[in-house]
């Protein structure tokens, strides 16, 4: 299985690059150019890439119709936890991913939201506690996502209404939700439940990343 790996240094530092950057960054995306070489390459040689971690402890997951490769911790580990308004934020970009994607009908087209459809959609929950996000926290939260290759912003200064978001098919494969359908009614739930909430609690959103940090 890993002769031709052992006998070729240019075939070792492919699969070297391709692992550190699904442990590092949990996804492979084909329309990424900075992942669509390692992309290709786990894909071809899958059967190298899943029993490799596997021993680490990881299920290696391949959507090709999306055009995402990620790993999901078997035993529950190495998530990343989100505090209260990251989660509203990532579960407010999980619905218009969902919406945007329903409209355009295809998968071919990339998902692209405008920064004041992710306000306007906070803003409906009318939570008390903090009625709009500060552009600090928008930015500190646009960062951590695009660290995990779930978004990328298409404009530099997201402080703007009219900043293009473009949300990535990993959004989908970040949470194990087996119909779409239900995914959406849960997600929507979700909002509704923290918009009535009182603020004193602090409920946390899981997605799967490789590090524990």
């Amino acid at each position: 299985m890993f002769e031709e790996l052992i006998e070729s240094a240019a075939q070792k530092e492919k699969f070297r690059i391709a692992a550190n950057k699904l442990l590092n960054q949990c996804f492979l995306l084909r329309k990424r150019e900075d992942t669509k070489k390692e992309y290709i390459f786990v894909r071809q040689n899958r059967e190298m890439f899943i029993p490799f971690f596997d021993l680490l402890g990881y299920d290696l997951r391949i959507n090709e119709d999306q055009g995402v490769i990620g790993i999901v911790n078997q035993f529950g580990t190495g998530r990343l936890s989100l505090g209260k308004y990251e989660s509203i934020f990532l579960l407010i970009l999980r619905i218009l991913y969902v919406e945007k994607r329903k409209e355009l009908g295809t998968l071919s087209e990339e998902v692209t939201v405008l920064m004041e459809e992710i306000r306007e959609k906070y803003a409906m929950l009318r939570i008390k506690t903090k009625p709009m996000l500060d552009k600090g926290m928008e930015r500190q939260m646009i960062g951590l996502l695009r660290r995990y290759n779930l978004i990328q912003n298409l404009d530099g200064d997201v402080s703007q209404p009219d900043a293009r978001i473009a949300i990535y098919p990993s959004i989908i494969m970040a949470v194990a939700v087996e119909d779409i359908n239900e995914y959406y009614a849960m997600t929507e739930q979700k909002l509704k439940e923290y918009a009535g909430g009182n603020g004193n609690g602090e409920p946390e959103e899981d997605f799967d990343q490789s590090t524990a940090d």
